[in-house]
């Protein structure tokens, strides 16, 4: 197989022409750090950036220390000190020393960070407010159903993430904004949204519950009583009269302000369009995600819109890639039925067993206790590196150190079998689209929960393993 191209970041969070990057992917997959991550990056190599987090768990104000986040950016504090990648930008061209801007490579006016947590009540209240004269906007934020279908309609969220988006590139005050996108069952339920949204408000029920409004007067109460006399019947029964009422009033109050919605739903699709935004699909190497992801990547591709490749998170690997699961397990049993192995470099035997190594077996001469080589070092057939090679203790000889060395190699082996099934799902992926780059970022032992952990991230976001 073909080397896989690799994603490099840093040249898109360098890129001033770069002003949106969107975090998609499966939900769980580590989208909200991977974004935190990039902010913290692009800021500490000079961008202003914000970080819209649509993420119901709240982590990414806990890593970026703010007690809360809102609808409204939030300064962070401890970030555009001295740029730590600076001489990276300066080979980018960006100027002859430290990137061309002020201490450190920070840019012209150095970086911040801002980041915001989706209210989308919130967010649907400002529309009303920014669209409705005053009297109005209070007949539909008062309104039960505006109430409702704006803290939970299907769909409600994501089209409001695109709503904040396309607010935050109009004010023009950040020059990088990275959005997270809600945790969806489906990642691509974030570019859905507004035409679900569209197809509801372009409805027969909505358009019934409208006619009324637009013909106005005697006539239009008529039609009323024509139109919606067989439908209150059944309805008025299961949902009741004062729901129906309370749905005719709010959609009398948001006639006009439906074509607003259309309008900048399609302004900000036109936005993602634009060759000012990235993509980056967030998946683990898992079946599931990958799948996902694969189905994200083709709908970018037929929406004509930029993807700029595939962050692959929690990739496990290990510092002992060269002892199989398979001879791992061989070892563990082994020392679980007390056959010990007795070998020199290089050499395996077992302990009272005809060595089956086509070698001579340095068995028999190992056999005295006396014998500077008498600890066993390895499993059959394994060849342990001379660093990890200890003569002070035999496993044999302790059955607690017996018992702990089998479970490790245990572990190590389970850890094996789950690298080579991460690789056969990844090469799988690859093998579809074979055109998309990818950066891998190692599984960490626990949670980021600080901007150091961000910063690790970030560094390894841009360095990432090579794999073929």
């Amino acid at each position: 197989m073909d080397a896989v191209p690799f994603l490099k970041i840093d040249p898109i969070l360098d890129d001033r022409d770069t002003r949106i990057i969107v975090c998609c992917g499966a939900g769980g997959v580590g989208k909200t750090t991977t974004a935190a991550a990039l902010g913290v990056r692009a800021a500490e190599r000079g961008r202003r950036v914000v970080v819209l987090t649509i993420d119901p768990a709240r982590r990414l104000a806990q890593s970026m220390g703010i007690d809360a986040l809102d609808n409204t950016p939030r300064r962070v504090d401890g970030i555009g000190g001295p740029d730590p990648v600076g001489a990276s930008r300066g080979d980018s061209g960006e100027g002859e020393e430290g990137g061309g801007g002020e201490e450190g490579g920070r840019g012209e006016g150095g970086g911040e960070l801002h980041a915001m947590m989706l209210d989308m009540k919130r967010t649907f209240d400002e529309i009303v407010e920014a669209h409705a004269e005053p009297a109005r906007a209070r007949a539909i934020l008062e309104n039960p159903f505006y109430q409702s279908l704006s803290a939970g309609f299907a769909g409600t969220q994501e089209y409001m993430a695109m709503e904040k988006l396309g607010q935050l590139r109009a004010r023009d005050e950040w020059d990088l904004i990275v959005v997270d996108t809600p945790p969806s069952r489906s990642a691509l339920d974030f570019l859905d949204a507004p035409k679900r949204l569209g197809s509801f408000l372009d409805g027969k029920f909505i358009k019934l519950l409208m006619a009324p409004a637009k013909v106005g007067g005697r006539a239009g109460m008529k039609f009323l009583n024509v139109g919606m006399s067989m439908m209150t019947g059944t309805l008025g029964k299961l949902l009741g009269g004062q729901f129906l009422g309370d749905v005719q009033t709010f959609v009398a109050a948001m006639d006009t302000m439906f074509g607003g919605f259309r309008t900048r739903a399609d302004a900000t699709y036109r936005l993602l369009q634009a060759p000012g935004t990235a993509f980056l699909v967030v998946a683990a190497p898992e079946r599931d995600a990958l799948r996902e992801a694969a189905y994200f990547v083709e709908r970018l591709a037929a929406e004509g819109m930029p993807l700029a490749g595939l962050v692959l998170n929690r990739v496990h690997g290990s510092g002992a890639e060269r002892l199989s699961a398979e001879r791992a397990r061989a070892a563990a049993e082994n020392l679980d039925e007390g056959r010990i192995v007795d070998q020199g470099p290089g050499k395996a035997g077992v302990r009272g067993v005809q060595a089956t190594s086509s070698e001579p077996s340095h068995a028999t001469a190992a056999d005295s206790p006396a014998h500077p080589s008498a600890a066993p070092e390895a499993a059959p057939t394994a060849e342990v590196p001379e660093e990890h090679r200890s003569t002070d203790t035999d496993p044999g000889s302790d059955p607690d150190i017996a018992r702990l060395t089998a479970g490790l190699l245990r572990l190590h082996a389970e850890r094996m079998r789950v690298i080579a099934r991460e690789q056969r799902t990844r090469d799988r992926f690859t093998a579809l689209h074979p055109e998309v780059a990818v950066t891998e970022v190692a599984a960490l032992p626990g949670d980021v929960h600080d901007l150091a952990g961000l910063r690790a991230i970030g560094e390894r976001l841009s360095s990432p393993r090579e794999r073929s």
